[in-house]
């Protein structure tokens, strides 16, 4: 609720015509001092004022100030409410990339959000032991707080000297480095921090290589112990599971389907040791609101470069809906319902990707050729306005920002899902994003 604040400018009154104006009092008057004298006749009443309305100015009075409505200024609010959706945006996130001041006023004031992530590398973080290179995210941190946004953090990527297999691209052996590591970074910025996602999809063995493989109970063991940890130290921040990477038929070798792989984190106790359940999905070549059953009677059926949803969308029997947002949401939303203490869904990435104005594209990414930069801004919002109204979802985040211009050119993976081209000029989804109804 907004409030308008108002100046009342007392009225002068004239005394007499001839008697020099007084200054109003500045202070409380002291109490009046009785003193006992003779009765007199009551003064004579003076004349009323003349009012005409000529027009003319009192050149004895003084003009009354024009008083400017302030516009409202955007406030945070923590912790976020269970009844409001969010919505948010991926920054780079490196505090030594760009200007995070720009940034954040940007995102804020020009985008109009209520949220922004970052992804943090604890390896980067912690090379060693006894490293301390926290000024790669600081910056960052700090002017999303200064610019009254919410900020969530996911936090991956074990240090080398955490892990007996080595390489970064998994768990630490002992989970409580990771909980100190929360812990530490909670109270480097206290209150800063309003929502942190426990790892990435970890159903691929890129980000989840470990002793025993791709394995959904050891996840949720790993998670209860950073849940415990970021309670402890905050209570007010959201704990977000790590998001799945929308998949096939996996082996449970190389990825694990992400139907399969929730069905077996939900089972061991997810929902126990997680407010939101995190979620990815990246829009391949298809509208937000089509069912995988469906996309053969879009146009793009016919006409699309990338024809994975269209040509190979079944297995077997079963529509394989990694390729579309609307199946693989829907089916988290269907999972999670079936439990008591289903929690929201938390989107922590989504977005399309349009190679239209570069000459090249990220290897993989052929379906970046088939949407347009007017599509992905109009998928975009629609997924935003689809998100907000579903009673099941609680944040989402668009990714990306600025990773077009701070990234490493065309050919990166992330460039094309930028709102921002190479030279960090605006494509059409910022523009309908700032002027996206954004209803909470």
């Amino acid at each position: 609720m907004k409030f308008l604040k108002f100046t009342f400018i007392p009225l002068l009154l004239i005394l007499a015509a001839c008697a020099a104006p007084e200054a109003a009092p500045t202070s409380t008057p002291p109490p009046a001092v009785v003193v006992n004298t003779p009765t007199a006749a009551p003064p004579t009443p003076l004349p009323a004022p003349v009012v005409t309305d000529s027009g003319a100015a009192d050149t004895d009075a003084e003009p009354e100030p024009v008083v400017e409505a302030v516009p409202p200024q955007p406030v945070k609010v923590r912790p976020w409410p269970a009844t409001d959706f969010g919505y948010g945006i991926q920054v780079h996130g490196n505090a030594t990339v760009g200007d995070p001041i720009d940034t954040m006023e940007t995102v804020r004031n020009e985008l109009g959000l209520d949220w922004v992530k970052m992804q943090i590398q604890w390896w980067l973080v912690k090379p060693d032991p006894t490293a301390d290179q926290w000024f790669f995210y600081d910056g960052v941190i700090n002017e999303a707080f200064n610019s009254n946004l919410n900020l969530m953090v996911s936090v991956v990527g074990a240090p080398e000297w955490t892990r007996a297999a080595g390489g970064i691209h998994g768990p630490p052996d002992d989970y409580n480095l990771y909980a100190e590591f929360l812990t530490e970074l909670i109270n480097r910025h206290p209150g800063k921090i309003d929502a942190i996602e426990v790892w990435n999809e970890q159903n691929l063995d890129r980000e989840w290589v470990a002793a025993n493989g791709i394995n959904p109970e050891e996840y949720v063991q790993f998670l209860s112990v950073a849940y415990n940890a970021i309670k402890a130290a905050d209570p007010s921040i959201i704990v977000i599971s790590g998001a799945l990477s929308p998949t096939g038929p996996g082996d449970w070798v190389s990825f694990a389907n992400d139907f399969e792989y929730m069905d077996r984190a939900l089972a061991a106790g997810m929902l126990d040791v997680a407010d939101c359940i995190g979620a990815h999905h990246n829009g391949y070549n298809v509208p937000p609101d089509v069912l995988v059953q469906d996309t053969n009677t879009l146009p793009e059926a016919q006409t699309a470069v990338f024809r994975g949803p269209f040509d190979n969308q079944f297995s077997g029997n079963n529509p394989n809906t990694l390729w579309t947002f609307k199946s693989t949401i829907d089916g988290y939303i269907e999972r999670i319902r079936t439990y008591e203490n289903a929690k929201p869904l938390c989107v922590t990435e989504f977005g399309w990707a349009s190679s239209e104005g570069y000459d090249v594209f990220p290897a993989g990414f052929e379906y970046a050729q088939d949407n347009t930069l007017q599509e992905q801004a109009d998928y975009i919002t629609q997924a935003f306005q689809i998100m907000q109204a579903s009673p099941d979802i609680w944040l989402a985040f668009l990714f990306n920002f600025d990773f077009g211009n701070k990234g490493g050119g065309p050919s990166d993976d992330p460039t094309p899902y930028s709102i921002v081209d190479g030279n960090g000029v605006p494509r059409p989804a910022f523009g309908a994003i700032a002027d996206m109804n954004k209803p909470r």
